[in-house]
């Protein structure tokens, strides 16, 4: 039988501190989006861990969701849905609502109109208070970069952002603040990966968002 799933070696390394940032966040019971879901790793490994909530992945690519529902099938997680043939910048999503989002390895390496497009459509189908979580690589421009505790892909990522070629460049920028978000908190997670919070402001609550970097 060909196996479909693919199998990339960040997750081993990411997929613990995510998940500690997830069980602040996550609500207790509902569904939850997640954007890019590449592989399927992830998904399937919280998937395990927050038997509570229904996950939902998705995926533009053709070959990551076969390897999504390669991996959900491996796994056997039972509230992992079947994956979407989702594309960010497509407006509107294929799904009407969730209770949470994450996405995790797309903003560093697409363009700045791909996250405004998430931030876009998380409003469209969240409802107020729910979380929105991203994980990615982000270079403070003013600080060093911790060379000892990148691996080589990561520092190039890091040149990359300092240039401003990918949409974590940016985050700092307006666009956030244009999108209602305000900044509410952050964590740190080892080596390289820090966590922050945002909230979506309307006229009758807030709704967070968590950027983990």
């Amino acid at each position: 039988m060909n196996d479909k799933r693919i199998f990339a070696p960040s997750t081993a390394r990411n997929r613990e501190p995510i998940l500690g940032v997830l069980r602040n966040v996550l609500p207790a019971k509902g569904s939850v989006l997640e954007i890019a879901s590449g592989a399927g790793e992830h998904v399937t490994f919280f998937a395990v861990n927050f038997p509570h909530l229904t996950f939902c992945p998705s995926d533009p690519n053709a070959e990551a969701r076969e390897s999504v529902s390669a991996w959900i099938a491996s796994t056997g997680s039972g509230n992992a849905r079947a994956p979407l043939a989702l594309h960010v910048e497509e407006l509107p999503w294929p799904i009407s609502a969730a209770d949470a989002i994450i996405c995790i390895n797309m903003t560093h390496i697409s363009p700045w109109s791909a996250t405004e497009a998430l931030f876009e459509g998380a409003g469209r189908i969240l409802p107020p208070g729910a979380p929105r979580s991203i994980y990615t690589v982000h270079i403070d421009a003013a600080a060093p970069t911790p060379r000892q505790a990148m691996q080589n892909s990561t520092r190039a990522f890091a040149r990359a952002i300092r240039r401003g070629e990918f949409a974590i460049s940016k985050m700092s920028r307006p666009a956030p603040a244009r999108k209602g978000l305000e900044s509410l908190k952050s964590w740190k997670c080892p080596p390289i990966i820090s966590a922050s919070s945002f909230a979506a402001r309307d006229k009758m609550s807030r709704s967070r968002i968590s950027k983990m970097t």
